[in-house]
């Protein structure tokens, strides 16, 4: 059956048979919006277990100790958090809350680590009250910590954000120099205060190659930090693991030639003809590259099988010969298949131009990350509004519930073969990861989407909604 709702060029969406059963049940549509409210976050955290389990696979074929720890940022319910715990997993915190939400739910603190970029005073006394590694980004942190430490008292777990030395890494505002970190622990009066147990950096963008480089850099500053009498037991390389959201690249790239294409002014495709910051029909680094062909497993055997600068030995070979466990923080690609989001159609009208919108009972901060679109099909779910009979194809732009003229769910163009009416329902697939949650917003006071697990025909309101929404 083809789909009631595309993309005027489609982007059709990856989905897990979960999500399918879900949109296709269009009555546990409009009861799960009756209860909880437009829009809902969906979630089903199965699929974690695969994708954790690919990553496993890869390290285990390279006989690399690994350790996978969850980005809690990327998605804020506690089921996230439980099902990492029955995985064997780790959590990555990045606030105060987020640290306490974690220990309150049992999250033990060997299993923790704090890589807030700007950490309060209280995140950092929760986390040596705990003795929760913290990744320190600066040496005003690092002396900080050391005030906070007690005289004679266990050191405190920290791991060094490594800001890259090497010409093939674009500049970060994460870290910290290698020479940096040594002359100031060098220079230290009291060094035993703080145990240096890892190596962490974070580097932007989602590249394989720059992984290798900088892990290399990582290795050969635990051998330094070692000499100084700090043995390096991990190197954590944050996140940016790969997934795909789309499993065809001609629709993908076929996208990105038509918007080269398009004339200035020409709505046919974009709001306004918006680039999306295009210069060219290549992707905008602008947006997450929404299909790829290597992730995850592929993706990590690839930066382990690498060579050395010498070329003596691989990643994983210089990883092995010193004992030093591998972790990485994947949010989104853990995420991948976790969640859904639901919401009811408000109103169609035209803009004061003719162009035909599509209001819908929630903003564009409910199904957006940092980049300047989510780029993926939504689905209209069938039978879930007025019957169709009587309704004309319709062609227009999803609207929000902000008063602003740029409040735009999604800025391409949608199709809706057999019509779109007040009372539908759409459903934003495979938002589990960023896109609910890292920068929705509360303005007009308008409530945050409630998020709910999803246990056949049933759903569970998460905790984190019952706790204060919010402050996760």
């Amino acid at each position: 059956m083809p789909p009631l709702m595309h993309g005027t060029l489609p982007l059709t969406a990856r989905l897990e048979p979960w999500m399918k059963n879900l949109v296709e049940d269009p009555q546990l549509c409009k009861d799960l919006l009756s209860e909880y409210g437009s829009p809902l976050n969906v979630h089903d955290y199965s699929a974690m277990g695969r994708n954790i389990a690919q990553l496993r696979d890869a390290a285990a074929g390279q006989g690399v100790d690994f350790q996978v720890y969850l980005a809690r940022k990327a998605n804020k319910t506690l089921g996230a958090i439980d099902k990492a715990m029955a995985e064997g997993c780790g959590v990555d915190v990045a606030s105060f809350h987020e640290l306490e939400q974690c220990l309150q739910r049992g999250v033990s603190p060997e299993s923790l680590i704090v890589t807030a970029a700007v950490k309060s005073r209280a995140l950092l006394q929760r986390a040596v009250e705990h003795h929760v590694v913290l990744s320190l980004d600066n040496t005003d942190e690092a002396l900080q910590l050391l005030e906070m430490a007690k005289p004679g008292g266990k050191s405190v777990p920290v791991a060094l954000r490594l800001a890259s030395g090497s010409p093939q890494i674009p500049p970060t505002r994460f870290g910290l120099s290698t020479q940096t970190w040594l002359d100031f622990f060098a220079e230290l009066d009291h060094p035993e205060a703080i145990s240096v147990t890892g190596v962490h950096f974070h580097l932007n963008g989602y590249s394989g190659e720059q992984r290798a480089v900088v892990l290399q850099e990582a290795l050969e500053f635990a051998d330094a930090l070692g000499q100084l009498g700090h043995p390096v037991k991990f190197v954590d390389m944050g996140g940016g693991i790969p997934m795909s959201y789309l499993d065809d690249s001609n629709q993908w790239n076929g996208f990105w030639q038509a918007l080269a294409e398009l004339p200035e002014g020409d709505e046919s495709l974009t709001w306004k003809s918006d680039r999306l910051g295009a210069t060219g029909p290549q992707p905008s680094t602008a947006l997450y590259p929404y299909h790829q062909q290597l992730i995850r497993g592929p993706w990590l055997e690839q930066i382990l099988a690498a060579c050395s600068s010498d070329g003596t030995q691989s990643i994983a070979q210089m990883l092995r010969a010193r004992g030093i466990q591998l972790r990485c923080e994947p949010g989104r690609s853990l995420l991948d298949g976790c969640g859904l989001t639901l919401t009811e159609v408000a109103f169609t009208k035209q803009r004061s131009d003719g162009v035909s919108l599509v209001g819908l009972h929630m903003n564009r901060t409910q199904c957006r990350s940092a980049g300047a679109d989510f780029l993926v099909d939504p689905i209209l779910v069938t039978g879930a509004g007025r019957h169709a009979q009587g309704r004309s194809p319709y062609s227009g732009f999803l609207v929000g519930a902000y008063c602003i003229e740029e409040e735009v769910i999604l800025r391409r163009r949608f199709e809706f073969p057999q019509g779109v009416s007040k009372g539908d329902i759409i459903a934003f697939p495979n938002t589990g990861g960023y896109l609910m949650h890292i920068i929705e917003s509360a303005s007009h006071q308008l409530p945050l989407a409630k998020n709910v697990r999803l246990e056949g025909s049933q759903a569970v309101l998460d905790d984190i909604d019952q706790i204060g929404a919010g402050l996760g």
